[in-house]
């Protein structure tokens, strides 16, 4: 998606062409910061206080300094009051924080927005086609490890895109990681949900990142009377499911129509669930 807009901490709107990044920033050269990316729909941000609360977890787990929280809220408001929402009622806002210039010690943090891509609209009524990838470890394996980065939200985000690329190049849209012993885990930019006899379940997350849109759909859930749950997944499980879908922040929510290649059927659920969540008519 083409960035339209970026925002500083100051509040201060620029011209998204404008450099405002050092060629040795940390967050360019080794991948060292963390991000964190919210919908906003009709000049209203989704969660964002849940967002901040994750950009700052992750900033932690990679020992940056604490973001400007009080910065980030600045810079997203400027957006929100000078994004078109007649023409783009839904854009997607990056919050970034870099651990800044190698030696000085001074962090770095923006913002930038862009209207969410016509993709994950369409991806929302018609579904997504997924491919399983072994991620080559347990995500309870590494939940100890913490050079690992465990549910860390960071700009490493190389082998996620190239998943992605992945599954488009070989006719899919998406992915579902799993353990070297079938277990799910979670997609490169996405959560997973099963519909088991009517009861939901996502996998314990350990070693994944956490997801907004799980917590949503928990609370949602257990106000509505359906039963959700978190506990381990297997890619059998999918066999035996009513339906699935994958979870995130701008896409929301998509049910998975094909899983390698094969036809998934739709929950009986699925129109509930995009109600509770919210989510926006094409």
């Amino acid at each position: 998606m083409a960035i339209k807009m970026v925002a500083l901490l100051d509040g201060t709107l620029i011209d998204p062409a404008q450099p405002i990044v050092r060629a040795d920033d940390q967050g360019v050269v080794r991948g060292d910061g963390v991000f964190d990316a919210l919908l906003a729909v009709n000049a209203v941000a989704r969660d964002l206080d849940a967002h901040l609360d994750r950009l700052s977890a992750s900033a932690r787990l990679l020992q940056l300094p604490e973001p400007d929280r009080v910065g980030f809220i600045r810079a997203i408001e400027a957006i929100l009051q000078a994004w078109d929402w007649a023409a783009e009622p839904e854009a997607v806002l990056r919050t970034i924080h870099t651990r800044g210039a190698e030696g000085i010690n001074e962090p770095n943090g923006w913002v930038m927005a862009a209207p969410l891509d016509a993709a994950s609209r369409r991806q929302r009524s018609v579904g997504v086609r997924v491919l399983l990838l072994d991620r080559g470890f347990d995500g309870t394996g590494i939940a100890d490890l913490p050079w690992l980065l465990p549910g860390a939200k960071s700009l490493s985000y190389g082998i996620n895109m190239a998943a992605k690329r992945y599954a488009v190049n070989n006719g899919a849209d998406d992915v579902v990681f799993v353990t070297p012993t079938g277990g799910l885990l979670e997609g490169p930019t996405s959560s997973v949900v099963l519909d088991l006899d009517g009861e939901l379940v996502t996998p314990a997350q350990d070693g994944i990142l956490r997801s907004i849109t799980i917590d949503d759909l928990v609370e949602a859930t257990v106000k509505a009377g359906i039963p959700m749950r978190f506990a381990p997944l297997t890619v059998e499980d999918f066999a035996r499911c009513r339906g699935a879908w994958l979870l995130s922040s701008g896409r929301i929510l998509a049910r998975i129509t094909h899983l390698d290649g094969r036809p998934l059927s739709d929950s009986p659920l699925d129109r509930d669930l995009a109600k509770l969540l919210d989510v926006p008519e094409a």
